[in-house]
């Protein structure tokens, strides 16, 4: 596929799941029981519902971390969550900025964005905002953020480098990312590479783990740290015998 087809796929596929035939699709992607989007593959997820801020209703189980636990946010902070879905991290990040800092979610999914606003207005909090965008190209201003956040998004992004330098770009001076992803240690097939189930479920499009940090450092980024890595179990010959193996990792970066 290409890029512009692979976005298309991912729209389509998240999309999906806040719609109401969709409903039961909450459990099919990435966090889910059944697997990632039809893949077969179940993410490693983290538990949300002791945190500050949690809202249930923001919860679709999409993610692979908790990049908020490692981010270092503090009050007063101004936060971007990329990919942020129905708000769920944006929501955990509000209760940490607080009420003097501030907190914008982008997702190019407009049924993410608008469950996301009906949940921000569900539970009136006025320094939150979600917009319409995509990563590659993000329509916000350049030195905008203390702090980046992103929770299983970026493995979906096709060009990584256009990302990370959109990263470095929106972040103030002195500001870092935070940011949980899919990550693989040895190449993955080319059949799996082709699958799209296995695309819009964050396999396919994830990158070796060596080559994501490179990508960072290349970028500019400074203090790259790999916080946490957990490995995640995918089903499929093709994979298995290829010696490939998927993990999710949490990992920071500064900008000078």
């Amino acid at each position: 596929m290409n890029p512009k087809d692979i976005k298309l796929v991912v729209k389509e596929r998240y999309g999906s799941i806040v719609q109401p035939s969709g409903s039961n699709l909450k459990n099919s992607c990435c966090g889910g029981s059944s697997g990632c989007c039809g893949s077969g593959t179940t993410m490693a997820t983290d538990d949300y519902t002791s945190l500050k801020g949690y809202d249930p209703d923001a919860d679709f189980g999409l993610g692979c971390g908790i990049p908020t636990q490692f981010a270092g946010i503090r009050p007063g902070d101004h936060l971007l969550d990329l990919g942020s879905g129905a708000g769920n991290d944006c929501f955990v990040a509000r209760a940490i900025v607080g009420e003097t800092g501030s907190v914008t979610g982008l997702d190019m999914t407009t049924e993410m964005v608008a469950k996301a606003e009906e949940n921000r207005e569900r539970l009136g909090y006025k320094n939150i905002s979600f917009i319409c965008g995509d990563i590659e190209e993000m329509p916000l201003p350049d030195n905008s953020f203390d702090v980046v956040v992103s929770n299983c998004v970026l493995n979906l992004v096709p060009d990584k480098r256009k990302a990370f330098a959109q990263i470095m770009r929106v972040l103030k001076s002195g500001g870092h990312f935070c940011i949980s992803d899919v990550v693989t240690k040895g190449e993955l097939p080319e059949a799996v590479r082709r699958d799209v189930d296995m695309y819009a479920g964050c396999i396919s499009g994830a990158v070796e783990m060596e080559e994501y940090l490179r990508i960072i450092a290349e970028q500019g980024f400074k203090e790259i740290s790999v916080h946490k890595e957990t490995e995640i179990e995918v089903d499929g010959d093709v994979l298995k015998e290829s010696g490939s193996r998927v993990f999710s990792i949490t990992v920071s970066g500064y900008k000078n």
